[in-house]
């Protein structure tokens, strides 16, 4: 893959996850921390959704009749569930192999939803109810371009969810060393010194003329997994609107 000169895709980075699209959806395989990450993010975003758009808990479908982007969508571990919960979905990867893996695994499902392997500053479409990119901005060449592609997508009503891991000596120990040394993350995944701080992403999401209204940690414990926290030395999600 050739990167254009605006695009903030890292063609390394592509690579990497690319070739780990085979078995993405193994919830043993390399992928299997976002398998168990992935609980504790859906039930962020669909808090945040209920309180946004006044939904009920208790609805099936809370998205029905909304339009959501995953940016950085893999192979398609939330855009599945934003398609069951009645979003029309779009994911958009920087691997076409990604790309392929997640068609081929929402096919047999009649899940709808429109893949394209696609930088988000190249992406047209506009007006999204509920745009999110969870583990992504961190592998991007550009954090701030990235940032100001999310908000054109936007819905001026919409509703922003980001996550990424925070650039502390917790996380390089977590996420770098220990992780990928004892194989429960892939060799070369996270860079440290590539770590967003919050402050720093509150302060790119500003430019972009949008507003941070949560900003919760997520932390880890071999005996409970992961689970929501007030502690964002690890890992954080920020719910982010219009300004």
């Amino acid at each position: 893959m050739t990167k254009a000169s605006s695009s903030t895709i890292k063609p390394e980075e592509a690579a990497h996850f690319g070739a780990l699209a085979a078995d993405w959806w193994d919830p043993r395989g390399s992928s299997a921390m976002l398998h168990r990450l992935n609980p504790v993010r859906l039930g962020y975003i669909r808090d945040a959704v209920d309180l946004h758009f006044h939904c009920d808990s208790s609805l099936l479908k809370p998205l029905a009749g909304k339009k959501a982007l995953d940016v950085g969508c893999g192979a398609g571990l939330l855009c599945e569930p934003l398609a069951r919960l009645g979003a029309r979905v779009t994911g958009l990867d920087a691997a076409p192999e990604n790309i392929a893996a997640a068609q081929a695994h929402a096919a047999p499902q009649a899940l709808a939803i429109d893949y394209r392997s696609e930088a988000i500053e190249d992406f047209a479409d506009r007006g999204f109810d509920l745009v999110t990119s969870l583990e992504v901005i961190e592998h991007v060449d550009d954090p701030q371009t990235f940032v100001a592609g999310l908000a054109r997508a936007l819905a001026d009503d919409g509703l922003m969810i980001i996550s990424t891991p925070n650039r502390t000596a917790l996380s390089n120990l977590m996420l770098v060393e220990l992780a990928e040394l004892t194989g429960r993350i892939p060799r070369g995944t996270h860079h440290h010194e590539q770590f967003i701080t919050p402050d720093e992403l509150e302060k790119m999401l500003d430019e972009a003329g949008l507003r941070v209204i949560d900003t919760s940690g997520i932390t880890y414990s071999p005996a409970s997994g992961f689970s929501i926290s007030d502690n964002l030395a690890l890992n954080y999600l920020m719910t982010v609107v219009r300004a």
